[in-house]
């Protein structure tokens, strides 16, 4: 009788065991260099809006979910040869990104908005830069807006690898503004940037969607997304994580 129930419980240990190994993963990117929404912090941890909107989605799909940090301007290429299954990192769903990669239904929603110097003179968000430097982060839809509008007005505008060295620049005085997603822009200019620099606005008719990439024609995880995604702004997860980081309305 001890072999039996000996037998029994190696079979339940190996069972166990194969239904662990199957457990799903998914790798997940981000770029960690996004504050508030995607960050490294002191402990070398991938923080932010971004990470926790990750988890919770991940949590509802029952699903594990590995997070990585990625380079931007690499992270498309990454997700399209597969070394990742899907981008949480606040991209923008533009419709030139479109023609590569598929999005899910949005996760918050955010204007382009402009930064300069406490004492610039420089008062309208809507301003050309003409004759003036403007800094932008590659690749971004800020630097596609740059490169339509303030380009051929005149302006010498200048590329940066993340938001932070163009905020740098600009708090050195090195560009006389700098355009970005609002949020990220507005997080800076509260904390490390308050002393040298303010928002003078938003940008008009920039407002759009952020949300998750997939491989293109990977239908089936896409709208596995959306469902987490209504779940949780239905039951007021969302909420609660958004809390944490703004205290106003972003979706």
């Amino acid at each position: 009788m001890k072999h039996v129930i000996r037998f029994a419980g190696i079979c339940a240990i190996v069972l166990a065991g194969a239904t662990g190994a199957q457990a799903e993963v998914l790798k997940i990117a981000t770029e960690g260099a996004y504050p508030p929404f995607n960050y490294v912090d002191s402990d070398n941890k991938l923080r932010g809006f971004d990470v926790d909107i990750t988890n919770a989605l991940c949590e509802r799909m029952n699903v594990q979910c590995s997070i990585v940090a990625q380079d931007w301007e690499g992270i498309i290429p990454a997700l399209m040869a597969k070394k990742y299954d899907a981008v949480v990192a606040s991209m923008i769903a533009t419709d030139e990104r479109r023609q590569k990669i598929d999005f899910t239904h949005h996760y918050y929603r955010t204007p382009l908005s402009v930064a300069v110097p406490k004492d610039s003179n420089i008062t309208d968000a809507q301003t050309n830069f003409k004759g003036l430097s403007v800094g932008a982060q590659a690749s971004s839809t800020q630097a596609i807006y740059a490169e339509e509008h303030y380009g051929p007005a005149g302006a010498d505008v200048k590329f940066y690898p993340t938001l932070d060295e163009a905020n740098s620049d600009l708090a050195a005085g090195r560009v006389d503004g700098v355009i970005a997603d609002k949020f990220p822009l507005l997080a800076w200019t509260e904390s490390a940037g308050k002393d040298c620099c303010k928002i003078i606005g938003d940008v008009n008719g920039t407002t759009a969607d952020a949300s998750i990439a997939v491989r293109k024609g990977d239908d089936a995880l896409r709208e596995r997304f959306n469902k987490a995604l209504d779940e949780i702004v239905a039951d007021g997860t969302y909420k609660k994580i958004s809390s944490r980081y703004f205290a106003f309305d972003i979706y």
